[in-house]
């Protein structure tokens, strides 16, 4: 991937830090008691994981999770598969890049001329085709299919992708489940945004850096969507940003656990709740030495998803402090953007707050 050059590494924000304080008290939740068959004989154990759900979202808006339902081997055959395509030859893999008209796929930093961002990065959709907006444009009520570009090699790339989806959405809307509950909703509350759901798993590959004390594996964000179900291998790097402090700490690689994030970059959840859970700022690091991968899969709602602050969670002591906005023309804004630039803003979550 060449060399990293000096002058992309300015913000000192953006700038790997060689001292980092390890976040072994981000919240690790069991949660056992929701996945055993026999759970619902145990409502105080249920009461007690939906308790620390609830305030791993508000104090930390991370958490990792242990015990959760996903089976080993389906994590185990995607990591292998995924390992042995970005061995391939950048030609092979460059066989399924993304562009405007096949918006999932491979890139690469080259592709996308961000050298500061350290990564060769795969693309998928959960659900195929998946429907969207064609335009991010308000008065443009045309929609579009998704579809995924599926690797020739290795020939289990397909399977073991679909598999691993399967499991983990089934995860996600578990914890949206436990969400809910930790909300005072009810347990199916969020279930209907997602009967068209826009799901994505993301593939990051970062290869050993020559220089990693100069440049990111990805830069600091907030991701898209409801929340997002994180595989990290052992090697880490995934960083957030403290909530109390602004400090930058590292999120410990804990064996066959999963990392979750209340996902918002316009903050889906900081609205659904009307300001009560919000996400932090992230970002990954690279290695001299050692390649480092992870697997994130987005849950995501139906492109027609109006969001905006549950009524539930409103009233006159409490009104609504967002403007409803349009999921699905946000996402296709946001994944246009990557091949061209459009004449119409971005949208921000300053930009929806009600003033007071």
């Amino acid at each position: 991937m060449g060399e990293v050059d000096e002058t992309f590494i300015q913000d000192p924000e953006h700038r790997p830090c060689l001292s980092i304080i390890e976040a072994e008290d981000i919240p690790l939740i069991d949660l056992s008691p929701i996945i055993t068959s026999s759970s619902s004989s145990n409502p105080k154990a249920i009461k007690e994981v939906v308790k620390q759900i609830g305030s791993a979202c508000k104090e930390w808006g991370f958490l990792q999770v242990i015990n959760h339902g996903v089976p080993v081997e389906t994590r185990h055959k995607l990591d292998t598969a995924v390992r042995e395509f970005f061995k391939l030859p950048l030609e092979e893999k460059r066989k399924v890049r993304r562009d405007e008209s096949k918006v999932m796929g491979y890139y690469d930093a080259e592709l996308t001329k961000n050298v500061r961002d350290w990564k060769e990065v795969l693309d998928f959709v959960v659900k195929e085709p998946t429907v969207v907006p064609a335009s991010p444009y308000p008065d443009d009520k045309e929609v579009t299919q998704w579809y995924n570009q599926w690797p020739e090699y290795p020939p289990q790339f397909r399977e073991a992708c679909e598999e691993y989806n399967e499991q983990v959405v089934k995860l996600g809307l578990k914890l949206m489940e436990l969400i809910a509950m930790s909300l005072d909703l009810p347990a199916n509350r969020f279930h209907g945004y997602f009967e068209d759901e826009t799901s994505n798993l993301r593939i990051n590959y970062y290869p050993p850096c020559p220089s990693p004390h100069l440049a990111l594996g990805l830069g600091r964000h907030k991701d898209g969507g409801a929340l997002t179900v994180l595989a990290q291998d052992d090697v880490g790097g995934l960083e957030i940003k403290r909530k109390t402090d602004g400090e930058w700490i590292r999120v410990k690689p804990i064996p066959h656990a999963f990392v979750i994030n209340i996902s918002n970059i316009l903050q889906t959840f900081k609205v659904w709740s009307n300001d009560r859970y919000d996400s932090v700022e992230h970002r990954a690091l690279v290695n001299s030495e050692k390649e480092r991968l992870s697997i994130g899969l987005s849950l995501n709602p139906a492109h027609y998803t109006l969001v905006k602050p549950l009524e539930e969670l409103t009233d006159e002591q409490n009104p609504p402090k967002f403007r409803p906005y349009s999921w699905g023309k946000f996402m296709t804004h946001r994944k246009l953007t990557n091949f061209k630039k459009l004449n119409i803003d971005n949208i921000q979550i300053d930009q929806l707050r009600i003033l007071e």
